[in-house]
């Protein structure tokens, strides 16, 4: 059977140029304190939040990392619905200012498996396959 209703459009989040470049300047560095002044600074970039979360996944810590990518997440959702996202339909990975939120989303479902929320786990994995098939063979 073949769906007649259009797919919405794709959801593209404004560039934040300042905070891109604060991000950059954290990475050099790579320090938690680095990233952690960026989301300070910058609290609705997703980016830097996702950057904290990964950090605190290599250092295995599940339950900051959930706390950083569920942050991130939710600020993500925020900017997407300002920016047209309707609850459903694409989220390029390809477009740089989207990623932030979908390595947040990814994230998300690492930590969550990691603390035993497989349920939520499963949801934002496929959550993030959905928002962009990409995004998810980019992050595995």
């Amino acid at each position: 059977m073949h769906n007649l209703l259009p797919e919405p459009p794709a959801t593209r989040l404004p560039a934040d140029a300042e905070a891109d470049k604060a991000l950059a300047a954290a990475a050099e560095t790579g320090t938690t304190a680095a990233y952690q002044a960026v989301a300070a600074a910058h609290p609705a970039y997703s980016a830097a939040w996702a950057a904290l979360a990964a950090d605190a996944l290599a250092a295995s810590q599940p339950v900051t990392a959930y706390a950083y990518a569920r942050t991130g997440y939710h600020r993500g959702l925020d900017a997407l619905r300002r920016n047209g996202w309707k609850g459903h339909g694409p989220v390029p990975w390809s477009h740089a200012p989207n990623q932030g939120f979908l390595r947040c989303l990814h994230s998300l479902s690492v930590a969550a498996a990691q603390i035993g929320e497989a349920d939520e786990a499963a949801r934002c994995a496929q959550f993030l396959r959905d928002s962009d098939p990409a995004a998810a063979d980019a992050l595995s």
